[in-house]
């Protein structure tokens, strides 16, 4: 047994070493014909035009990426054999340097056709090529990674590596802060252009944006890729907060926070050293400006007060309040816009822009928007005042006071409520005390045996004494119906609205009272029952 022992041992080695093989070879033949694929494609690209070099281009980025991935899988195995990949790594290294110089080949194309009228067609080129260098740049450094686990040389071509980012990151950075100040003036120039704006201008905004977020990606894929590398960002990374604000990159870190500071105390300092003076001028001019316009409101609003108070039109309190604290806002929103003005914005610009948001906003807001019309159609028309004793929307109240927006309500329980105009104006408005006369409606019933002239006499008898009881018109007291179980008089004198209550409830307490005294009796349902018996025969 023990002398076959090594034999054993040496067929499992054996089989081990064929199933390796066997591995290594379906592996091999996948990887060559990936590599064929990709070496095809680069051979025919040179002499291909318009729509099937953009798909061989495609191809071999798919294919190419297909092979990487598959090498990225045999380099994350637990022990992975090295001495095979390294011919593919190293392959791969030397397509990437391939496909960078022609990416810049392309580049240099693009910029020799500027100024031939296909500028914007220039830029969405380069845009295209900065997003698939972002690609290669990243596979290259994986590439590096794993060359040199694979103890391949590579310093050679990291240190050339790095000064191409160095080169791209530097490229980006300036592009990126020519993009966002034409940006900025684009957009100056929409708000400037207001409701003529032309269809180019909305255009040109829509594109530098999409080149801007581009260059600012492009630039945030470099930063990383030059970090990985042990390499100085803080200058680039400033750039991306300036403009985006992005605090994920590394904000926090002491060499761009420090040159961040330092740029804004410069910028502070020069601005105070030399318009320091002119400056605290236009701010004391503000604040002025500011102070008189709010003295000059208040003094415009006593006299608009005045003059609608006494106006022969007869303005309603709520609208007399309109007018008195509109007047007081307008002329302190004219004092801002010209103490805007001293400190040098531009009011056309700063105008066109409140157009274009309120129309933004207008959308927005429609329900506030139909109570603000609903609002208007109120004081317009005065269906009601303050403290007038209405019925609407659902809610019964005192008017306490009245918003372009809403109208407060005081319930009889003195319950506050907020009532949209809106639902108000879009319903029935019973306005209870607008008339200086109300009619109280009452019913009384007497017993059917009743003295019908001695009931009514004593009902005319309360009525005329009540001193709340308007003589003119003359109060009603009819006999109205005979019910089922009493002869029913109307009561219907007449009061002032403040008096309704007071007068509806002491006539009835009185006419209790009365009749009680005089033997009317007040009669309330009943039913006879009748019993008859039936003689039970024997």
């Amino acid at each position: 047994m023990h002398k076959m022992l090594p034999q054993i041992l040496m067929l499992i080695l054996s089989l081990c070493s064929f199933t390796a093989a066997a591995e290594n070879t379906e592996l091999t033949n996948n990887l060559n014909k990936i590599q064929s694929l990709i070496d095809n494609d680069v051979k025919a690209l040179p002499s291909t035009k318009g729509e099937i070099k953009s798909f061989l281009e495609y191809r071999i980025g798919r294919n190419a990426a297909l092979l990487q991935d598959t090498l990225k899988e045999q380099v994350e195995k637990t022990d992975p054999d090295f001495a095979f990949l390294k011919p593919y790594i190293v392959k791969q290294l030397a397509f990437t340097n391939e496909v960078e110089a022609y990416f810049e080949k392309q580049k240099a194309s693009l910029m020799s056709q500027v100024g031939s009228g296909s500028d914007n067609k220039v830029m969405v080129g380069l845009m295209q090529i900065q997003r698939e260098q972002d690609k290669l740049f990243t596979a290259e450094k994986s590439l590096l990674n794993w060359a040199q686990k694979a103890g391949i040389d590579t310093d050679a071509q990291t240190k050339t590596f790095i000064a191409t980012l160095i080169t791209r990151a530097d490229d980006l950075n300036s592009f990126v802060y020519y993009n966002q100040e034409r940006l900025t003036q684009a957009v100056a120039d929409v708000q400037v252009a207001g409701t003529d704006v032309s269809a180019e201008q909305k255009s040109l905004v829509v594109d530098l944006k999409e080149r801007l977020e581009q260059s600012s990606t492009s630039l945030s894929t470099t930063i990383e890729l030059l970090d990985s590398l042990d390499q100085d960002t803080a200058l680039y990374k400033q750039t991306l907060f300036s403009i985006s604000g992005d605090i994920t990159q590394d904000v926090l870190n002491l060499d761009v926070a420090s040159s961040l500071l330092s740029e804004w105390m410069t910028i502070a300092k020069n601005q105070a050293m030399e318009n320091g003076a002119s400056i605290l001028f236009k701010l004391i001019i503000f604040c002025l400006i500011l102070f008189l316009s709010s003295l000059v409101g208040k003094v415009v609003k006593s006299v608009v007060q005045k003059t609608v108070s006494n106006s022969k039109l007869k303005f309603s309190m709520l609208l007399q309040d309109f007018f008195i604290s509109l007047s007081g806002k307008a002329v302190f929103a004219l004092g801002l816009l010209i103490a805007l003005s001293q400190l040098g914005f531009e009011l056309a610009p700063l105008l066109a822009g409140f157009g274009i948001a309120g129309v933004i906003i207008g959308f927005a807001l429609q329900d506030t928007l139909s109570n603000f019309a609903s609002g208007m159609m109120i004081l317009i028309y005065r269906p009601f005042d303050v403290g007038d004793l209405i019925n609407a929307g659902g809610v019964t109240g005192r008017v306490s006071h009245m918003s372009l927006v809403s109208t407060t309500i005081k319930t009889l329980d003195n319950q506050r409520l907020i009532v949209p105009n809106n639902k108000i104006w879009g319903d029935t408005i019973n306005n209870i005390t607008v008339e200086h006369q109300r009619r109280v409606d009452m019913t009384f019933g007497i017993g059917y045996g009743d003295n019908i002239e001695h009931a009514e006499k004593v009902l005319h008898d309360i009525v005329m004494a009540h001193p709340l009881v308007l003589k003119d018109p003359e109060p009603m007291i009819k006999l109205h119906t005979l019910g089922e179980s009493s002869v029913d008089f109307i009561v219907r004198p007449w009061a002032k609205p403040e008096d309704y209550w007071d007068v509806y409830w002491d006539i009835t307490r009185t006419v209790k009272m009365r009749f009680d005294a005089e033997g009317i009796s007040i009669p309330f349902p009943q039913r006879d029952v009748h019993i008859y018996q039936t003689a039970i025969e024997k």
